[in-house]
């Protein structure tokens, strides 16, 4: 492989691979207590919160997009507030890229982890706050523990679903070599000049990774279970 067919490779999958780490670490902890909220929660209210986490999953990713590419531009907040702090715009630009994907995927990490959640009885934090603990404490010490099967998941599903977006990332990043061409614009750019050995090349790279982090999460969950 030549120098410059290595960096057609190997450029978007480092920016692919960048991207989806810092949007899982962000979703991460953005997920958490909106998970733990409507795991607990009894707000009538708290149907509206579960159909907005979840809009992405049936939005189309070019509606999504379009919306993002509205409110990231520099003529609207939170977009225009970036531009007057900053003076780059969050549009075509990694920081853009980063936001798009972690509204995108926030339902990928925010069901898991409020699944796991749900599994954990009321009862045993109940017991940590009558011995003393606090209810951060409780939620520390008790909660995420029990829930690590869900973080697990949320983790591995936010980084693989931000690994093969789109829609999202084209309308609000465009196609910047180095700062927002990920895989799948480089492959969609292969496969319009017809060059299908570099797009075989990528996609392969991208079916491996996705298996790859599928099966880490379902080894880890079944030796968890059987310990």
């Amino acid at each position: 492989m030549t120098g410059g067919r290595a960096g057609d490779v190997f450029g978007p999958l480092a920016l692919s691979l960048e991207l989806a780490f810092v949007t899982t670490l962000l979703l991460l902890v953005i997920a958490t207590p909106i998970a733990w909220w409507l795991s607990r929660s009894r707000a009538p209210w708290k149907p509206v919160v579960q159909a907005v986490v979840a809009l992405p999953i049936v939005l189309p990713p070019t509606v999504l997009g379009f919306y993002l590419l509205i409110l990231l531009g520099p003529y609207q907040p939170p977009g225009s507030w970036w531009f007057t702090l900053t003076g780059e715009t969050l549009t075509f630009s990694f920081a853009g890229l980063v936001i798009a994907s972690c509204v995108y995927s926030l339902p990928f990490a925010v069901q898991p982890l409020q699944a796991a959640f749900d599994l954990v009885g009321d009862g045993e934090i109940e017991a940590a706050r009558t011995l003393g603990a606090t209810a951060r404490d409780a939620f520390f010490s008790i909660a995420v523990p029990l829930a690590a099967p869900g973080f697990l998941a949320a983790a591995v599903l936010s980084f693989a679903h931000t690994l093969g977006e789109f829609g999202v990332v084209l309308m609000v990043g465009g196609n910047i070599p180095g700062e927002t061409r990920v895989v799948s614009i480089a492959i969609f750019d292969h496969v319009e000049t017809l060059n299908y050995g570099a797009a075989h090349e990528l996609s392969s790279l991208l079916l491996a990774l996705a298996f790859a982090f599928l099966l880490l999460m379902y080894v880890a969950n079944r030796r968890r279970r059987r310990s």
